[in-house]
């Protein structure tokens, strides 16, 4: 396969507005994200909402496509970006990264990749990680993935991603909100309307399982920091 990895980013977040170009250490968290990426090997580029995101890549010499600001989703501008600098469809997978794990592990990307390849009824690959502590299972704010997997597999099918209380004494997976799809699996995505499941959920996810795609999840074995909230903000800038 040929993948490609994007990162869609906007100005506009409701609990840390301009997060994109947030400090940490002396690097704006987009460049941080960027670099990490690169350190995969694989291409990136940015699927930017706005043009200050566009100047912050290019001023390190990185790629960066200028999206409609009002798009609904990364999934969306990831599509848009991807048909602006790839229209030959030389890229026959995308990786989606997000630009608000600044420290993310660029082995993340591989592994997406990876599980594209090597598992051909996989549409979408994502990743999950054990929970954190036993509170994340009553947690609404932590995505539980319900995956196929017995003990000691690292990657299995995902029947379910929900927000609510999951039993049992094995432990949960937490989601991990990156993806990587098959290029056909993406725009087909992309142009299906919001389905019940992930309008009850407000898990886009739920989309693609209704449409009958297959999403795979490899195991990894720590969730990176995500930075969603001010706390979060300072955690990344003590870790830098």
């Amino acid at each position: 396969m040929n993948p490609l990895i994007m990162i869609p980013a906007r100005m506009a977040a409701t609990r840390l507005p301009d997060k994109p170009l947030a400090d940490i250490g002396g690097k704006p968290m987009i460049v941080r994200a960027y670099e990490q990426a690169a350190l995969s090997g694989l291409p990136v580029a940015v699927a930017a909402g706005d043009q200050e995101i566009v100047d912050a890549i290019e001023a390190i010499g990185g790629v960066a496509v200028l999206t409609d600001p009002d798009l609904p989703s990364g999934s969306d501008r990831i599509r848009a970006a991807l048909e602006a600098i790839d229209p030959d469809g030389v890229h026959d997978a995308v990786i989606n990264l997000q630009g608000d794990m600044p420290f993310a592990d660029p082995g993340l990307a591989t592994a997406c990749a990876a599980l594209l390849h090597g598992q051909p009824q996989c549409d979408i690959a994502t990743l999950v990680a054990r929970e954190a502590d036993v509170s994340d299972r009553s947690n609404p704010d932590v995505v539980k993935a319900v995956v196929a997997l017995t003990e000691g597999e690292r990657h299995g099918q995902a029947l379910y991603f929900t927000r609510s209380t999951l039993y049992g004494d094995a432990p949960i997976w937490r989601h991990i909100g990156l993806y990587g799809y098959r290029r056909e699996a993406l725009l087909k995505f992309c142009a299906a309307p919001p389905s019940p499941l992930e309008k009850r959920e407000k898990l886009e996810q739920l989309r693609a399982l209704e449409m009958g795609l297959q999403i795979w999840a490899a195991v990894i074995d720590e969730a990176p920091l995500s930075v969603d909230n001010p706390g979060d903000l300072e955690a990344a800038r003590a870790l830098a």
